[in-house]
């Protein structure tokens, strides 16, 4: 089996390399890079498998360097941000990440992360955990799901909207899921912490807002409705 090829932007020389030589050990090739701009070439060069981006990067920013990345790719990231309350986390989200860890990191928790991540990409096609396309508010037939002008394909993993295919990364596939197996059904953040990113342990909630941002933005907005004080469900 092909190892894990790991795309690491780091511009601390000792953060990177300690990094590097902790990812190897576990099992994962790492192109290791110290600026935006080598990092979006090493990226087009090699297409790895996941990235990891710092957000304060020289040449270009870890945030900007997302977008371009998202722009071509549905390959997982991870933005590895200096502070857990800086704005940096958000747009980093906002640009298409699909998780963050905070530095200093913990190396158990990086690969936790990275794993969880990889595990998401792998089985988006697997469908989500506890799916009953029966009578639950949207006509389903043979995997497809359909509530109103969305068609949500379970077997073959497409979503349409008004006949249109709409590109979703793994993490807004798998959060669509889990919303169209119980439509109506209030998904509190902590389990779609739960559910999506495979947290078995308390996480961010920002995680799930951005990402019910953005998912929002591709299926329309009055798709997701928000429940004040308890989570989201999607509108049967």
């Amino acid at each position: 089996m092909a190892e894990t090829h790991v795309l690491f932007v780091e511009d601390d020389d000792v953060i990177r390399e300690a990094t590097q030589l902790a990812l190897e050990r576990d099992g994962f090739a790492v192109t290791a890079m110290p600026d935006g701009l080598s990092g979006l070439d090493a990226f087009r060069a090699r297409r790895p498998d996941i990235a990891l981006l710092d957000v304060m990067l020289p040449g270009m920013d870890g945030v900007s360097l997302c977008r371009r990345i998202r722009d071509e790719s549905t390959v997982p990231v991870i933005m590895l941000s200096a502070r857990a309350d800086s704005i940096d986390v958000v747009l980093g989200l906002e640009a298409g990440a699909d998780d963050y860890v905070t530095k200093p990191f913990d190396g158990a928790v990086l690969m936790a992360r990275i794993r969880a991540v990889l595990r998401r990409f792998e089985n988006a096609g697997g469908g989500a955990a506890g799916a009953d396309p029966g009578d639950r508010g949207g006509r389903a037939e043979r995997g497809l799901l359909v509530f109103g002008d969305l068609e949500v394909d379970t077997e073959g993993m497409e979503v349409r909207r008004g006949g249109v295919p709409v590109a979703l990364t793994p993490t807004e596939m798998r959060l669509l899921l889990e919303f169209s197996s119980a439509p109506g059904t209030v998904l509190s953040r902590d389990k779609l912490l739960e559910r999506v990113w495979d947290y078995g342990w308390g996480g961010d909630t920002r995680v799930v807002d951005v990402h019910v941002q953005r998912l929002r933005a591709k299926i329309g907005q009055d798709r997701i409705e928000t429940v004040r004080g308890f989570g989201y469900k999607l509108r049967a």
